[in-house]
């Protein structure tokens, strides 16, 4: 992956490796779209699957969102793996990983079958017919996004990066 802005303090960053182990472990993070109208990010809290370079998230088939992704695909997502306030220190802990790329809404009803399972699968492992059940009814109604990843960068703690340096992590 390919940094666009280099990070100020290189030591506390995450690998590829460790970036990916932060969204494989994570389970929500917050998706950020371009509201060009009003000039600000638009931000949403969203559950999310990660593999292969992509982040794929479900929701309803309209609304703000879907008119931001259709007026401009470019967005962000954020994951906070750690934030532990050490107050004594007046610092915290942290983990997070930011990627950025393309998001794109699924239309192929297999692709899209295919990304709900892999959800579903993530949150209930071996429940595949369970979760089939629970799709099926609003299948129409729930569009699955895929943000490809194209940057993706992760930052922790200065005490967190020391620790792995030295293998305690």
């Amino acid at each position: 992956m390919i940094d666009l802005i280099p990070m100020r303090r290189k030591r506390q960053a995450l690998s590829e490796e460790a970036c990916i182990e932060v969204l494989e472990r994570g389970t929500s993070g917050v998706l950020a779209l371009n509201d060009l109208e009003l000039g600000a990010p638009y931000q949403v809290p969203l559950n999310y699957g990660y593999r292969d370079g992509r982040l794929t998230f479900h929701g309803a088939m309209t609304g703000h969102k879907i008119d931001l992704l259709k007026a401009d695909a470019r967005a962000s997502f954020t994951v906070i793996d750690q934030d532990e306030i050490i107050p004594e220190q007046y610092t915290s802990y942290f983990r997070s990983v930011v990627c950025t790329g393309r998001l794109r809404q699924l239309t192929d009803p297999d692709e899209r079958l295919e990304e709900l399972l892999f959800t579903a699968e993530r949150f209930w492992p071996g429940h595949e017919e369970k979760a089939r059940e629970e799709i099926a009814p609003a299948f129409d109604h729930t569009a699955v996004l895929v943000l490809e990843i194209e940057v993706m960068t992760g930052k922790e703690a200065s005490e967190l990066a020391r620790r792995r340096r030295a293998g305690e992590l």
